[in-house]
């Protein structure tokens, strides 16, 4: 595309050459002559004027002298609708391999793609367009959405509901038991685990990632939510929609996560606790099991404290040594004293 038609798709002010052709996108640091990038914050903007990139996305307001820019409102999310269209996904190849097993009552769209050693349990139904690639199974009465992805080995136990543009990543599984037992007569006793899963529109679960059956209810993954590698998702969790939640989270059972919150790698729920909208959970916060997060509350730390007691106890933890070496000195002024 040259410059001046993706001013023209993006509706973005054009500064510079717009005869200028474009095939790809890039990074700031690493774009050429016809490749598209962005800038964005001050660090970014004093690059781009040294960036041999052929054309430049800023926020509206701003232009780089010497170089081409179109100024938009949101140049990052300029940046994926042009690489939409110059490097448009390549569509799934509509078929069934003859290595997949698929029950006789299976209902699969015309166009789905199905991929060797895929196993399609009695009860399914696949939408529209949707892509299972090798070795995904999906167990008995699984509703799978249009233009869903599933990748190597997704397993999905049975009853559990895929909504539409559902991704997942290899290794993930959808529908395993919960971690329910109950101590009596000396030993552990299995909770019933008989509920289902829930993962609305547009949401997108990275691998080995794992979301567990509701016990007797249901576990629910809210519309446009995005999940890191590794998160554990436990029985009756409920997450709102538009969450992000990065690697390594571990959610314990019947907590309840509002929309558009944020987690940090590594943070640890403890079971009934809840989230609520908007809130923010830095890497590693640890929120104890019943306590509540409060509506755009950033917490941090273990146990979790609001950010700023955060700031000022890891302030006074940083001064510890210097407070013990003065301790020890005193001490031994002291002690010289009472000799």
């Amino acid at each position: 595309m040259r410059v001046e038609e993706i001013a023209r798709l993006l509706g973005g002010e054009l500064q510079g050459e717009g005869g200028r052709e474009i095939r790809n996108v890039a990074s700031l640091e690493s774009a050429g002559a016809e490749e598209l990038t962005f800038a964005e914050g001050e660090r970014a903007l004093r690059l781009a004027a040294s960036s041999r990139a052929g054309c430049i996305l800023v926020a509206q307001g701003v232009s780089v002298q010497g170089q081409t820019t179109i100024a938009v409102p949101h140049p990052k999310l300029a940046l994926i609708r042009v690489a939409e269209v110059l490097r448009p996904p390549t569509p799934p190849v509509p078929g069934v391999h003859p290595t997949a097993v698929i029950a006789s009552d299976a209902q699969l769209a015309p166009d789905v793609s199905v991929g060797p050693y895929v196993v399609i349990e009695p009860g399914v139904s696949v939408g529209q367009g949707t892509r299972l690639e090798a070795g995904v199974f999906l167990g008995e009465n699984v509703h799978v959405g249009a233009q869903c992805v599933l990748y190597p080995r997704v397993t999905i136990y049975p009853g559990a509901h895929i909504g539409n543009r559902v991704i997942m990543h290899a290794g993930v599984v959808v529908g395993s038991d919960g971690f329910g037992y109950v101590l009596a007569e000396g030993r552990y006793h299995k909770f019933p685990q008989l509920g289902q899963v829930v993962i609305e529109d547009d949401v997108e679960i990275g691998s080995n990632s794992t979301v567990d059956r509701g016990s007797l209810g249901v576990t629910l993954i809210g519309q446009g939510t995005k999940i890191d590698n590794l998160v554990q998702i436990a029985h009756n969790v409920r997450i709102g929609r538009h969450c992000v939640i990065a690697a390594e989270v571990g959610i314990s059972g019947s907590v309840e996560v509002g929309d558009y919150v944020v987690m940090g790698g590594q943070v640890g729920i403890g079971d009934h606790a809840r989230v609520e909208e908007r809130a923010v959970l830095g890497g590693g916060a640890a929120i104890l099991p019943g306590k509540i997060v409060h509506k755009g509350e950033t917490v941090w730390g273990s146990p979790a404290r609001p950010l700023a007691e955060f700031k000022r106890m890891y302030a006074h933890l940083s001064h510890l040594p210097s407070l013990a070496q003065k301790v020890k000195e005193i001490s031994a002024q002291l002690s010289g004293r009472g000799t």
